[in-house]
């Protein structure tokens, strides 16, 4: 369904983005292994819906290398199923963290999420953005598989299947399900959801910036105590022209 006549200078895996918006996700997730082989990687949070792209990735790519940031702030459970899913599906999980410890930087910066957006930004930056980038460095990827969904919130809702995140092409298989279409696939094979969702929890990070879903909120006001949605992971993707 994604190949469409190569124009010259075109790989057999070239597809415009017109069709990979057509496709669906496992076409997708298969363009992408086709397209990138060794040089893509998955990311993964274990955040509440993690086991649908990890089962999904690693059925046709056990190998893959999984990249999993360690911020040292996680709940609990988070490793716990950080640790059951990466037994049942024989992750080649890829652990990167900071480069200071959680005591080293309280001890230097305070308690960054408690001071403000500004400081906020740059906690998210050492723990998350740096950490992610430089595995990315390290992997060799030049692309990156990443479970984002437009429904998720209104900061994705323009999401394209495929786009330029500095310089690395993020692919987003799952970007046009529905919570529905995620329910549906972790039933149909029987994935475990993330222990916090039965706490009413809709999205987890660290423990300090995320909250349970309570009435007269929006998922958004769950993380970072409703100053922003991202992480900065999945921000500034590029909008210029290029290439698929």
């Amino acid at each position: 369904m994604l190949r469409e006549k190569a124009r010259p200078g075109e790989t057999k895996a070239a597809a415009s983005p017109e069709a990979l918006e057509r496709a669906t996700a496992e076409e997708r997730l298969r363009w992408a292994l086709e397209a990138y082989g060794e040089r893509l990687v998955l990311s993964t949070s274990f955040g509440i819906q993690a086991a649908v792209m990890l089962h999904m990735v690693t059925r046709h790519a056990p190998e893959l290398p999984v990249v999993f940031v360690d911020t040292g702030y996680l709940f609990p459970e988070t490793y716990r199923y950080a640790e059951e899913l990466t037994e049942r599906f024989g992750l080649n999980l890829k652990v990167v963290h900071p480069r200071r410890s959680p005591a080293w930087q309280e001890a230097v910066e305070g308690r960054r999420w408690e001071q403000g957006l500004e400081e906020l930004e740059a906690y998210n930056r050492e723990n998350k953005v740096e950490p992610m980038n430089r595995a990315l460095r390290d992997l060799g990827a030049e692309a990156w598989l990443s479970g984002l969904r437009r429904s998720q919130a209104k900061s994705r809702a323009d999401l394209r299947v495929v786009e330029k995140q500095q310089r690395t092409v993020k692919i987003h298989p799952v970007v046009d399900w529905s919570e529905k279409d995620i329910y549906e696939y972790q039933r149909a094979h029987e994935l475990p959801m993330h222990p916090l969702w039965e706490q009413g929890y809709v999205s987890v990070g660290d423990w300090h910036s995320t909250a349970p879903l309570e009435q007269g909120m929006t998922p958004e006001k769950t993380r970072f105590n409703g100053l922003k949605r991202e992480c900065g992971l999945h921000e500034a993707s590029g909008q210029d022209d290029w290439q698929i």
